[in-house]
């Protein structure tokens, strides 16, 4: 049987369910001076899991306007070994400094022993590993005494050992665990478009209650005669087939809070804040529209 000490923070509803951005340092200083309508901020704490310093300045003044959000990317919530003990510690340095309204991780793997393979691998969809991924995030939970949010990966294999679909793996951890779901649209897109599934119906396989976040990103789409592969690059604007399943989305389970996300050949922060209001938008009309036809 689990034990779990209390948790401080139901992550499924701390924020206002609209857009934030992830901010790169090339925006701090636009941010703050001119400080654009944005629901919240979101950042990678392996980015600033030093002491002190510039990072943390800016970060410091950042949380004075915006809720945080901190998005992990490497403590491979899916391998099999532990979970590392002294990266768990920063990251509980870093709640408890920030007291960040979300608190998110990957369901992938990314550390082999002591090396850190800078990429978020697949892991098989088992009752096996459903039980490891299940241990590691009450392992986080328990450390950061914090509800986490789990997100779904985007993958360009697939695993002959799956045998439990995996919108069907996500929702089991978090009705296991008690964690919530970070609804990755675009990462279903991508994975769709490179496996041959229908993403609509991975969507619905996925109840509203659980979601706690959806992210927004752009791809890539990369051709060869007649292979194609999308990559999730998150480096250009949302593409209209991922926009369209958002708007569905949430004219299904309701709004939530929205991160658009853009990691490479990052733009300035006006397009950013240009993505957010279409989220913005979006989800407004969906809702209406769902309230609508509801009267």
């Amino acid at each position: 049987m689990r034990t779990q000490t209390p948790l401080r923070c139901d992550a499924r509803a701390p924020i206002p369910a609209r857009a934030g951005i992830g901010v790169k340092p090339i925006h701090y200083r636009e941010l703050l001076s001119s400080k654009p309508a944005l629901a919240f901020i979101e950042v990678h704490p392996e980015n600033y899991m030093g002491a002190g310093g510039p990072p943390h300045a800016y970060l410091e003044e950042i949380a004075k306007h915006y809720p945080l959000s901190l998005h992990g990317v490497g403590l491979s919530l899916g391998g099999d070994e532990p979970l590392n003990r002294d990266h768990l510690a920063r990251w509980r340095a870093l709640v408890d400094r920030y007291q960040p309204a979300l608190v998110s991780e990957h369901v992938a793997w990314s550390r082999f022993g002591e090396v850190a393979l800078h990429d978020l691998l697949p892991i098989p969809y088992t009752a096996e590993s459903l039980h490891i991924v299940c241990d590691h995030i009450d392992q986080m939970q328990n450390a950061l005494g914090r509800t986490i949010l789990v997100e779904n990966p985007s993958t360009y294999v697939t695993l002959s050992q799956s045998d439990i679909p995996e919108p069907d793996f996500l929702v089991e951890a978090a009705n296991r665990t008690g964690c919530g779901l970070l609804l990755d649209i675009n990462n279903v897109y991508v994975s769709a478009g490179n496996h041959g599934f229908d993403a609509r119906k991975w969507l619905s396989r996925v109840p509203g209650g659980p979601v706690g976040e959806i992210h927004l990103a752009g791809h890539s789409l990369i051709r060869d005669g007649a292979f194609q592969i999308r990559i999730d690059d998150h480096g250009s604007r949302v593409c209209a087939e991922v926009w369209e399943l958002y708007r569905e989305t949430v004219a299904r389970i309701g709004a939530r809070p929205t991160l658009i996300e853009w990691d490479s050949d990052v733009p300035e922060l006006a397009v950013l804040c240009d993505e957010a209001k279409r989220a913005d938008d979006t989800a407004a009309a969906a809702v209406e529209l769902r309230d609508a036809a509801a009267a």
